[in-house]
């Protein structure tokens, strides 16, 4: 379990927007469980909502909702499991959250150790699983208002950054709000507020846009997670919530073990994103 987290080798695995199969949500998880996928899964089954993934003790389970509670931006839920459980019906029957997520990363008292492709020999009876919107749901409503995506275009990773703004702690959980951006130009970043304002689900609208160093990202051009992405002279970086807060807050809660999703690596549900709730 001690293995050192390889980005190098995961970042290899990602396939190219043009590479992407035109498979259905369910096609997409069995090929995921199978092993045929391990790359990320922007742009896989576009139409479908996608979740980040937190698994905790259940001891720990009633601070963590309470944690998403206070914080929705970042920690949208779109279920919760009971304790053991590893189907969840509500996002597709045959579901299994220890096989069909491409890439799982463990933390062992707060501190990310490995990542793997499947945790059904680490799990326990009282394991409970959080399931969080995701922003790749409102991408396919950004393209379809004409709002060009450039890490989608590359079939790369989306750039995620921690930032200075503090989390709304609850018991043991607390720490930075974790951001994804965007780089558009003037127009299309308001045409994108007015899009994503409309589905709080999957983390609302922008919580900042242009100079990155107001937010304290120091660096644009390097991400604490995902992949970097040009930002041209005309236009301004977009930021939003992002569901890898918790990975974020995991470290000052420690719990001896801990199991998220890796970045941009997410649980494909049945779900449609036109059917999530709108404001």
């Amino acid at each position: 379990m001690n293995r050192q987290i390889d980005q190098g080798s995961l970042a290899a695995a990602a396939p190219i927007a043009a590479s992407m199969p035109a498979w259905s949500a369910r096609e997409a998880r069995q090929a995921i469980r199978r092993g045929d996928w391990r790359g990320h899964t922007v742009g896989l089954a576009p139409a479908h909502v996608q979740g980040n993934l937190v698994i905790l003790p259940a001891a720990l389970a009633s601070d963590f909702l309470r944690f998403c509670q206070q914080n929705p931006k970042p920690c949208p839920l779109l279920a919760v499991s009971a304790p053991g459980a590893r189907g969840l019906p509500a996002l597709g029957e045959d579901l299994d959250i220890a096989t069909d997520v491409p890439a799982y990363r463990l933390f062992e008292n707060g501190h990310p150790v490995s990542e793997v492709s499947d945790v059904s020999g680490l799990w326990r009876d009282d394991f409970v699983s959080f399931v969080l919107g995701c922003s790749f749901s409102f991408e396919e409503a950004l393209l379809a208002a004409g709002i060009p995506l450039r890490h989608v275009a590359q079939g790369r990773n989306v750039a995620m950054y921690r930032t200075n703004i503090p989390t709304s702690p609850a018991g043991p959980f607390h720490g930075p709000l974790v951001v994804s951006m965007r780089p558009m130009k003037a127009a299309a970043a308001i045409r994108a507020v007015q899009v994503t304002a409309r589905m709080p689900a999957v983390h609302g609208a922008p919580i900042h846009l242009g100079d990155p160093r107001l937010i304290g990202i120091e660096n644009i051009d390097r991400p604490d997670f995902g992949d970097p992405v040009a930002i041209e002279a005309d236009e301004i970086p977009v930021f939003w919530a992002c569901g890898v807060t918790p990975q974020a807050v995991v470290t000052a809660a420690a719990p001896a073990l801990c199991i998220t999703h890796s970045p941009g690596h997410m649980l494909i549900t049945d779900l449609l994103n036109r059917d999530l709730p709108f404001a």
